[in-house]
């Protein structure tokens, strides 16, 4: 990635709202190309409330967000299809539809591709395919996505997203209810869209050594600001996380992985020499 790439999809200054209660407060942020930005912080900090209005699910009572120049929610505003086809979104909760196919699952992300009253989309089940194989779903084609346990169900989730081939991807918390063999393989995946393919990656993330390895750029926010916002190493210090989370945190440099590792100090934690 480089420093002069412009963003794909930009948030700025958004004031959110729930009901009469603001909930996020002048927050901005940039995704872009080839790069994933982590959006971390303490529960109710707002980071899924950003990710739904960059998605243009939660419009903003201030502030904007933008799409390349154009601006999302107002003005030459996209058309919902022309937006599915650049922005997709995995929530942390989807239905379980019964009596579906995990390929009809799938299949849903190549709606926004659909032409014609027939819905053509030539490239259709290539991109199906390659979904299923980036997520380790392929084996489980043909089954009902009711039979599936909570992370075979996610996967499936994520390669509907995956085959709706967009520019940016966001990501709610993904590796939720997954092992850690597929935390690991989704977190891979993740890194590979953006490295191989370009995808602008924005990812609320609960675990910050996910983030850590994962992440190009980490927006940490608490109480709905943002704390700080910037390079990992810069983000992720003792300091701001601490300030944060409200709880003491050791960061220090993974032996194995030369990435941070974050460790909460509680009152029996050991504490380091």
């Amino acid at each position: 990635m480089s420093e002069g790439d412009a963003a794909l999809l930009a948030g700025h200054g958004l004031v959110l709202a729930h009901h009469d209660r603001t909930v996020v407060h002048g927050v901005s942020l940039e995704l872009r190309p080839g790069a994933v930005t982590a959006l971390v912080g303490p529960n109710g900090s707002g980071k899924s409330t950003v990710l739904r209005s960059l998605a243009r699910l939660h419009k903003p009572a201030d502030g904007g967000v933008r799409f390349g120049e154009r601006e999302v929610w107002r003005g030459s505003a996209l058309s919902g299809k022309e937006f599915a086809r650049n922005v997709t979104l995995l929530t942390q909760h989807r239905p379980t539809p019964s009596g579906v196919s995990v390929r009809d699952v799938v299949a849903y992300g190549r709606f926004p591709h659909r032409s014609g009253w027939r819905g053509v989309d030539a490239d259709g089940a290539a991109a199906i395919d390659r979904a299923m194989a980036l997520t380790g779903v392929t084996a489980m084609a043909e089954r009902g996505v009711d039979e599936l346990s909570g992370g075979e169900l996610q996967r499936v989730w994520l390669a509907s997203c995956l085959a709706q081939e967009t520019s940016v991807l966001l990501l709610d918390e993904p590796t939720n209810h997954l092992d850690l063999r597929y935390q690991v393989e989704v977190l891979d995946v993740v890194r590979d869209l953006a490295d191989d393919h370009g995808v602008a990656v924005g990812v609320v993330l609960h675990d910050l050594d996910h983030a850590a390895i994962v992440a190009d750029r980490v927006v940490l926010l608490s109480e709905g600001r943002v704390v700080a916002s910037g390079d990992v190493r810069d983000v992720l210090t003792t300091g701001h996380l601490t300030r944060a989370y409200g709880v003491t945190v050791h960061v220090a440099d993974d032996p194995v992985t030369g990435a941070i590792h974050c460790r909460p100090l509680g009152r029996h934690t050991p504490r380091p020499v």
